[in-house]
């Protein structure tokens, strides 16, 4: 019998629903392999490469440079991680920022005020007429600025200077401004309950006007829940009077990806929690995911695996090995031909590396669990259960151990039984579990390890016995 692995199943004391569990720190890959169709491969390790002024608040490629802000500093990030300061932005760490750039600036928005970077100094700017900043975009040789209430666009000569009859504003509905986005050279006002896009016109005054009939009756919830993925917004947000979810979203639609589960998620943090929630795309060898970064966990969804099953693919990341724990890779930047990142809680800085299980060197653990495994009701005995592993690319020196536990109501489980998972080039090596015990009715199927079993899993084979009645 085989037993999908995917995605899987669990019950709760609270509600009278079967519901769906989705991998931690190993991600879903759907491809016909002659064995499956489809298979578990583990998340990208973290490794550390730098250190720098402070916690990473937000980052951003230009020009072939990492730039980051770490702590309230402006920093360029070399390739071999090295740190250079090159000035002061203010706003605290709990504070992300928003960076963009035109031919010969980068604009920083942090702590509620603008900066640039001319390549030599940090310069804020001070125009009163500017008002506090939110977010901002570069576009048309304009940068755009909210501030909760209007759109501010700087003057065409002069990025320092701003004009306070150049105002716009976005009032479908009476709801704040929480962020900006370009795409395809339009202006996507991102509302609290609605979204609303605007073109470029020209005039003497506010040059840019709503385009009508394209609005979103969906918002977003916070400045930095949202980004372009795939030619589209990506956001989480709500329409009025709406639970939270995510939502890709273009021209006047907007489409749900987060499943009924995923929504669960999100019930489970507050409006101000979820406010601080970040999203940021990247494209990882051809598939496109869309990682939600929540204070305790990131929640990613494979665009790609969701196009090829026509099932939504989700997946977990969590920097723990108990639990949940927020997720140390934030702001990921594709620079210097590899996936550059921030460690959201520290001053680290380091980069993805797919060889490697583990956070900047400690073990994170992972978990995967079954579908519901049903024999028509007639119960069986389990005599052997077989993982079918990519093994053998675990560290020199090592033998890490899988678990394994049960569950006939989806609530309680079973005493853990572990396995070593074999040496290093031991790629023969099978993962059997013997006398696994038996189900009256249904039941599903937990596996755990910890990072340093490095493995992809290709199929799980039960040998059952029916009971007879």
């Amino acid at each position: 019998m085989q037993i999908p692995i995917l995605n899987g199943i669990f019950t709760d004391d609270t509600q009278a629903e079967i519901r769906t569990s989705y991998p931690r720190n190993l991600i879903p890959v759907p491809k016909q392999s002659g064995i499956s169709n489809g298979y578990l491969r583990p998340a990208d390790g973290l490794v550390k490469n730098g250190e720098g002024p402070g916690v990473n608040r937000g980052g951003i490629e230009r020009d072939g440079v990492c730039y980051r802000v770490m702590g309230t500093k402006l920093c360029s990030i070399a390739a071999d991680g090295a740190v250079t300061v090159l000035g002061d932005v203010g706003g605290t760490d709990d504070n992300l920022v928003t960076m963009t750039y035109s031919f010969d600036l980068l604009a920083i928005a942090s702590g509620q005020k603008l900066f640039y970077w001319n390549g030599t100094t940090v310069d804020q700017v001070t125009d009163p007429d500017l008002g506090p900043v939110l977010d901002v975009v570069w576009v048309d040789g304009y940068f755009m600025t909210t501030d909760g209430e209007f759109l501010v666009v700087t003057e065409l000569l002069d990025p320092f200077a701003v004009n306070p009859l150049k105002y716009g504003s976005s009032e479908i509905d009476p709801d704040p401004v929480v962020a900006l986005v370009k795409l395809r050279n339009e202006i996507y006002a991102l509302n609290r309950h609605t979204i609303e896009i605007f073109d470029n016109v020209g005039g003497n005054l506010f040059p840019f006007q709503r385009v009508e009939g394209a609005q979103i009756q969906k918002g977003v919830i916070g400045t930095h829940a949202c980004c372009v993925f795939v030619e589209t917004i990506a956001f989480l947000g709500s329409g009025r009077n709406e639970s939270p979810g995510i939502f890709m979203g273009v021209n006047a639609q907007a489409n749900k990806i987060s499943t009924k589960e995923i929504d669960e998620v999100l019930t489970d943090y507050t409006e101000a929690q979820l406010a601080t929630v970040k999203l940021e795309a990247r494209n990882d060898r051809n598939h496109q995911h869309l990682y939600v970064h929540l204070p305790d966990q990131t929640i990613v969804f494979d665009l790609t695996a969701t196009q090829a099953t026509n099932t939504p693919v989700w997946f977990v990341l969590s920097s723990s090995t108990v639990g949940l724990a927020r997720y140390k890779a934030r702001d990921i930047v594709w620079c210097y031909n590899k996936w550059l990142i921030g460690d959201p809680t520290s001053s680290t800085i380091g980069y993805f590396e797919n060889a490697i299980g583990s956070h900047y060197d400690e073990k994170v653990s992972w978990e995967f669990s079954t579908n519901i495994v049903y024999n028509e009701g007639r119960g069986a005995i389990f005599h052997e259960l077989e993982l079918v592993a990519l093994t053998g690319r675990v560290a020199f020196g090592t033998n890490p151990v899988i678990t394994t536990s049960y569950s006939v109501d989806g609530e309680n489980w079973s005493q853990s039984r572990s396995i070593k998972v074999g040496t290093q080039g031991n790629r023969n090596k099978r993962l059997v579990w013997f006398q696994q015990g038996s189900m009256i009715n249904w039941r599903i199927q937990r596996f755990r390890g910890e990072s340093d079993a490095h493995i992809s899993f290709a199929r799980l084979e039960a040998q059952v016995e029916p009971l007879a009645y």
